[in-house]
């Protein structure tokens, strides 16, 4: 896909990833609608030329609030990037279990909810694309992010679904994986973390040349690993 003249919806593109994603779509000539929680990267994106809208996805009432915010807007490519990261490990106290519900909403039932909703408008189109975000932990999970684990896991699986369900039609679905990348949510990671921008760009590249997927920075080292033994790759990533 060329996305020069492209309307783009961007979720979580105040920050991060789609910070990055927004602005490497526009210098390509994208028109990007992006959506984000807090008022300063919003107004932040707004100064750089952005149009935004405030959105919070982690509940049914807050997705549809950005359908009804959006209008009649031309959708060519929707970007489901937003998501909420919790710590969820029994094995020193119990977890918030509402902290895990937010999670589950927003990175796996709030894209879900979105793309029924803006499916009909895609379909309009006579070239068009659907990305979810998921992550390298979709393939094998980690131990102390098992409930942010499950969730990109499901939507990897609803993704691959989607794509057959879509396999005649001129939508491309596709699969964002990235590693540990340079974010807020990372804050806290001593590991080595791919920056943002590099994410960004290998997403956009698997967008431009339209794959499937796009394993991002050491995911692709993951990916080869699990294509060879699952148990091995599980048990590496069970360590983290």
């Amino acid at each position: 896909m060329d996305v020069n003249g492209k309307n783009v919806l961007l979720t979580g593109g105040s920050a991060g990833i789609g910070r990055e994603l927004a602005r490497q779509l526009k210098a390509k000539g994208a028109k990007v609608i992006l959506t984000g929680r807090d008022p300063a990267r919003l107004a932040a994106m707004e100064a750089e030329g952005f149009e935004t809208l405030a959105a919070d996805l982690s509940s049914a009432a807050g997705v549809d609030g950005l359908v009804a915010a959006l209008g009649d807007r031309v959708i060519d490519v929707l970007i489901n990037n937003a998501g909420l990261g919790v710590p969820h490990d029994v094995r020193n106290k119990l977890p918030d279990p509402d902290a895990a519900d937010g999670c589950l909403y927003a990175n796996l039932s709030a894209p879900v909810r979105l793309i029924t909703a803006l499916l009909p408008r895609l379909r309009t189109r006579p070239e068009a694309a659907i990305i979810n975000v998921t992550s390298g932990l979709a393939i094998a999970p980690n131990t102390a992010s098992s409930v942010y684990c499950a969730s990109k896991a499901g939507l990897r699986s609803y993704t691959m679904a989607l794509r057959a369900q879509l396999k005649d039609e001129p939508i491309h679905v596709i699969e964002a994986l990235p590693p540990v990348v340079d974010t807020q949510m990372t804050a806290d990671r001593k590991t080595k973390k791919l920056p943002p921008e590099e994410c960004a760009r290998q997403i956009i590249a698997a967008l431009e040349k339209g794959h499937d997927e796009a394993n991002v920075g050491m995911v692709k080292v993951l990916r080869a690993v699990y294509s060879l033994s699952p148990a091995l790759a599980r048990s590496v990533m069970r360590r983290f």
